[in-house]
């Protein structure tokens, strides 16, 4: 009975803010113009060449982050904008980069195999040739079965995947029905709860697993992406830990799942499989501090009060970053530039941020917003302790200062190349009718839809966490869950001009109409104080589990594909 009468009061409260839409002035004129010099005289591709093609792939705590931070502060500060510079945020830990990676068979046959080294795993001292072993295992109690038979070996870790012919596109767009759907709001339960609790099992997992091979002294793991994609799609994260002092010992690779399943082939057929490797990985132990490139359009009357807009910077390293989230943080350099560019005289002060670090869990922007808005105390359950802050629920009073008073709204985007579809109101009903007459002149452009759903696994949560208004964009999947996300396909031949032009047309008029209009942003009720998560009665039961990848997810799943189009790599993600 609660629930229903919670979904009545938030569906009362969305239907009522619709009927005050007319309210919102909207200036046409300078919308007119935004668009004219979005569409005519766009440079977005070329910032997009200089970044990900000229710096590319940006793994925070890498020689090419801190060249990518310089880079865009140097760009913003070209386009016009004051007070361009770059806020260092800490500790962060080790940086890491991949020189090179050849992956050889040499037995039974000789062959050229794709493969890619893992994040913060070390190289392989040299060319080094071994015995490939098949190792499955799938729960803790299997470990004991290997144990003192890995030394020297390659390991070929993972479950068989299975690669099916594409039958569906593996580009896709939102569809009406799919938006609708999206549209529909969905009232919050425990089962996300679960499912955190369940990656945070995972994850300790994990690591144990990782100890094991470090113990047994294995030449290296090799793991496939995953999936039904397949034809040279490589999806890869991290094997080891950017944190000083919780490294692996042991080379990681990801394998092309071709690849990978021709070996796993041999194998059972009782083949003796050798792999020649030579990876070249380096560490760099100057990282501790990490960089967000900061900007500013100053305001007029009321610039003491600000609109902030950002994009993460950082990327994972097989790829150049192109869609996630080159593409956010290009859209956003256009955006501004935009603005600079037609002249426009804001009554707020316009504030971009690039963050980094949120491959590795929100870490540049929770910094910065704690540093300048506010924070709630992190969790201090030992057992959380070694997950990807994104999954440690904070909790506890939280503590505001003067400058969370004087944001009016962030708006984020970090969902691929595709064009903006609408908008997720993160529970704000009072930001309905605002969004409602801002999005009218974009109805031409496929802009029309908003919901009342919370998305998370992105900056504007660090926002949204501390009572600042904090909006992330609906956007065309694309083939951003299929082939670029976390890929090595993720590069510039993957981005499409046009939506990013739309993107960067519809950016620049929110952020102008946010910091033109005679209030702040409405905020929603937060509470001051949550309480401590609840502890499942399963929390502690690791030992039916089965083991996942030695990867370490980095983020939560965001809503992307129509369901009904949904054709997604078996990547292990932790959930929102």
């Amino acid at each position: 009975m609660l629930k229903r009468c919670t979904a009545c009061l938030v569906l009362f409260l969305f239907l009522f803010t619709l009927s005050a839409a007319a309210q919102e002035s909207v200036d046409l004129d300078t919308i007119s113009k935004i668009r004219y010099e979005g569409f005519r005289n766009s440079k977005i591709m070329e910032i997009a060449s200089g970044l990900i093609d000229g710096v590319g792939g940006r793994l925070t705590g890498s020689p090419n982050m801190k060249r990518a931070n310089d880079w865009t502060r140097d760009k913003l500060k070209e386009f016009g904008l004051e007070n361009s510079h770059l806020e260092p945020w800490s500790p962060f830990g080790r940086g890491w980069a991949n020189e090179y990676v050849n992956v050889r068979m040499v037995a039974p046959d000789t062959a050229a195999l794709i493969a890619y080294a893992k994040a913060w795993t070390p190289g392989t001292d040299g060319v080094v040739r071994g015995q490939v072993v098949r190792v499955n295992i799938r729960t803790p109690q299997d470990i004991a079965r290997y144990k003192g038979k890995l030394a020297g070996k390659i390991v070929l870790f993972g479950d068989d995947p299975e690669v099916k012919p594409s039958v569906e596109p593996l580009t896709t767009r939102y569809t009406d029905k799919s938006l609708a759907e999206i549209n529909q709001y969905q009232i919050p339960s425990e089962r996300n709860d679960q499912r955190i609790r369940e990656f945070q099992r995972r994850a300790r997992q994990q690591r144990q697993l990782n100890k094991f091979f470090e113990d047994e002294k294995v030449l290296a793991v090799i793991d496939h992406s995953g999936g039904e994609i397949g034809g040279g799609t490589v999806f890869v994260q991290s094997g080891g830990s950017y944190k000083a002092g919780e490294g692996t010992n042991v080379s990681q690779l990801t394998m092309a799942t071709e690849h990978w399943n021709r070996i796993a082939r041999l194998l059972r057929a009782k083949q003796n499989v050798e792999l020649e490797l030579n990876v070249k990985s380096n560490f760099y132990d100057d990282a501790a501090s990490q960089y967000n490139t900061i900007a500013e359009i100053p305001g007029t009357d009321k610039k003491d009060e600000v609109v902030m807009l950002g994009a993460h910077l950082d990327s994972w390293h097989t790829g150049t970053g192109a869609t996630d989230n080159g593409a956010g943080s290009i859209v956003m350099m256009e955006a501004v530039r935009i603005l600079k560019a037609i002249g426009v005289k804001p009554r707020r002060t316009i504030r971009i941020g690039l963050w980094s670090g949120e491959e590795q869990g929100l870490l540049g922007s929770q910094w910065y917003v704690s540093q300048h808005f506010g924070s709630r105390p992190p969790s201090t359950d030992p057992e959380r302790k070694g997950d990807p802050s994104v999954n440690r629920r904070e909790n506890g009073q939280m503590t505001t200062k003067p400058e969370q008073q004087k944001v009016s709204v962030y708006f984020n985007v970090d969902n691929g190349t595709g064009k903006i579809r609408g908008i997720y109101l993160q529970e704000n009903a009072m930001a309905a009718p605002i969004f409602e007459s801002w999005m009218k002149p974009f109805e031409d452009l496929g802009m029309n839809t908003m919901t009342m759903r919370n998305t998370g696994g992105t900056d504007h949560l660090s926002f949204d966490a501390v009572g600042i208004p904090g909006f992330q964009f609906i956007q065309d999947p694309v083939e951003y869950d299929t082939r670029t996300h976390h890929s090595n396909m993720d590069v510039y031949d993957r981005l499409q001009p046009e939506d990013l032009k739309q993107m960067a047309v519809i950016v620049a008029s929110f952020v102008y109409n946010a910091a033109m209009r005679e209030k702040m942003f409405p905020r929603k009720p937060i509470e001051k104080e949550l309480p401590p998560p609840r502890r499942g009665e399963d929390e502690d039961a690791d030992e039916g589990s089965p083991v996942t990848n030695p990867a370490v997810a980095d983020r939560p799943q965001r809503p992307q594909t129509p369901p009904e189009q949904q054709q997604r790599p078996n990547q292990q993600r932790p959930p929102e």
